[in-house]
């Protein structure tokens, strides 16, 4: 029998990148807050620079649960599944992936939130690709604007303006949506590589820029600057510049005493009474199990979680999983479009060992509706990006672009020994669509060690998509040309399986027939209930969701404490 623990006023199920950030503003506004984390805290002994234990094994140290429930996927209702991968995308911890991602900190671009009235309104409706179910979001950028401003200073993000109030610089980036004021620290140092694209692209009448990056370029917030070591990939920071919510936000919620924390907790239902208001949660602690009561429910897994957890949370009132009864939970799904990568091999070094991800250079001038689509037959873009990030293992796989006939044996030796550092792979961002066949639910198969059946992802990059990665690879092949490439490579497009971009499945919106959540991020069908992350958002733009999800997140978190009474008391 379940453990019955004392009512508390706000439950947070992950404390990760984005329940770490809610939990701040709700226990500044004096709410009790109890966060479980199917993670662990994690030590700077757990960071170390190990690119085996990071990269390939998903750090084993720290008994992911995530990867005992990977998401089986299959481009399409009809086809095969493929291979399951080897480890999740995202981990468990005190800080989720904030931990261990890239920490590039984009905003969306105004557009992103009108996808489809403003291509209606420059294109015409014929435009909007067929089967998409992509809608406008219920407000603009400007009303998320003070949410990103305010994430931006309590983490701390480095970079360069390029809109401060309508005031256009061009050492950031020109095509972002006005901010209210400069970054909190200046961007993170260049290489002598990414300064050379940089100059190349300028040759091109591009405009480059360095990225938005959580992590610190300075002293801050008695944190360190960043060290530049590397192994920022799929790695933790030992010295704490990188701002996860294990150092920033989470720490602050703590010292106001209202946050508890609780480890090792696998939430496994979502409670709900006969009403269909959520009652609290009910999780695991070593095969112990827990019921912990809570006024209001706030669910801040990630995107695969927060729709197998609704989907698990099946009652009197919700017979198809929680806040299902319209039937949108798993709807309305996609994945970046990250694939379709493209590389460069180069007649000199480069200098590219080590360093981090996210610091590097820029293009937008492919991204979103920066430019004319009127002679295209998609609409939407991607990002180009260039970084310093070589490790021994990656580098050991390089491609040969054709100038080997195998990839082993003394010929391949001695290429990679000549031209190890000779090489780049871009990082391109693109946008996805939602489309109606492009959907999350429950794997009727495959279930993890505790008997619970895993989340199931049917998707495939469609042809608007497709044209998309066509047409950056043009354009990053051009760039790199520029800067004195000898020979590129292209990836192919696809599949969409397992991402650490995922969106959608839990959509926001307006319209409760075709979206899970409202305009504040809290369910249509049980009032007491907020959904966090990613996957409350209906578009990408050419850029990675943390950021914007965090934003949401505080804004969520916002409301809920200035209307607490009426949301905890509120029926539908």
């Amino acid at each position: 029998m379940a453990t019955r623990l004392r009512e508390t006023d706000v439950v947070i199920v992950g404390l990760g990148a984005v329940g770490g950030i809610a939990a701040l503003p709700l226990t500044q506004a004096g709410l009790e807050v109890i966060g479980l984390e199917a993670g662990t805290w994690l030590t700077k002994r757990d960071f170390a620079p190990d690119e085996l234990r990071n990269n390939y094994r998903g750090w084993p140290q720290s008994a992911q649960k995530a990867n005992r429930e990977i998401p089986t996927h299959r481009p399409t209702a009809a086809s095969p599944p493929f291979p399951r991968l080897a480890i999740h995308p995202m981990m468990n911890a005190v800080g989720g992936t904030s931990l261990h991602y890239w920490a590039q900190s984009w905003r969306l671009n105004p557009w992103d939130f009108k996808v489809v009235s403003e291509t209606k309104r420059r294109y015409g409706s014929a435009r909007i690709p067929g089967g998409s179910t992509v809608e406008d979001w219920p407000f603009g950028y400007e009303e998320l604007e003070p949410y990103y401003d305010k994430v931006e200073v309590e983490i701390g993000v480095s970079g360069a303006a390029g809109n401060v109030n309508g005031a256009v610089d061009r050492r950031g980036n020109v095509f972002e949506g006005p901010r209210r004021r400069e970054y909190p620290m200046p961007p993170l140092r260049g290489t002598g590589f990414t300064d050379l694209m940089a100059a190349a692209a300028r040759t091109l009448g591009w405009h480059p820029f360095p990225g938005p990056a959580a992590v610190n370029s300075r002293l801050y917030q008695n944190r360190s600057g960043c060290m530049y070591h590397g192994f920022c990939n799929r790695g933790g920071c030992h010295v704490d510049a990188k701002g996860s919510t294990a150092v920033t936000t989470i720490p602050k919620a703590q010292a106001t005493g209202r946050l508890k924390v609780v480890t090792r907790a696998h939430v496994t239902t979502i409670d709900s009474d006969g009403d269909g208001r959520v009652t609290g949660v009910t999780y695991l602690v070593d095969g112990m199990e827990y019921q912990q009561p809570a006024k209001v429910v706030l669910l801040a897994s990630y995107t695969y979680e927060n729709v197998r957890v609704l989907l698990l949370s099946k009652s009197k009132a919700y017979p198809n999983g929680l806040s299902n009864n319209h039937g949108q939970v798993g709807r309305h799904y996609f994945s970046h479009n990250q694939t379709a990568g493209v590389s460069a091999l180069f007649p000199w070094n480069t200098n590219s060992w080590y360093g981090l991800p996210a610091q590097g250079t820029a293009v937008d001038d492919w991204a979103d509706d920066n430019f004319d689509h009127s002679a295209l037959d998609f609409v939407g873009g991607g990002n180009l990006w260039v970084y310093s990030d070589r490790r021994p293992i990656a580098a050991a796989s390089m491609s040969t672009f054709g100038k080997t006939g195998r990839s082993w044996g003394s010929e391949w030796k001695a290429f990679v020994k000549e031209n190890a550092d000779r090489t780049n792979t871009s990082y391109l961002q693109k946008t996805t669509l939602p489309y109606e066949a492009n959907y999350l639910d429950l794997d009727p198969v495959v279930k993890d060690p505790l008997g619970f059946n895993v989340c199931r992802i049917t998707a495939e990059y469609k042809e608007n998509e497709r044209k998309i990665a066509l047409f950056i690879q043009d354009k990053m092949e051009q760039w790199y040309r520029a800067a004195g490439a000898v020979a590129v490579e292209r990836a192919p497009v696809g599949p969409m399986g397992p991402s650490t971009h995922a969106y959608g499945g839990t959509r926001m919106g307006d319209n409760p027939q075709t979206n899970v959540v409202d305009r504040w991020g809290f369910s249509h069908e049980a009032a007491n209930l907020g959904v966090l992350g990613a996957s409350t958002m209906g578009t990408s733009g050419a850029r990675n969701p943390t950021l914007t999800a965090q934003a949401l997140a505080w804004r969520t978190a916002d409301h809920l404490a200035k209307s607490f009474n009426a949301i905890a008391r509120r029926r539908l």
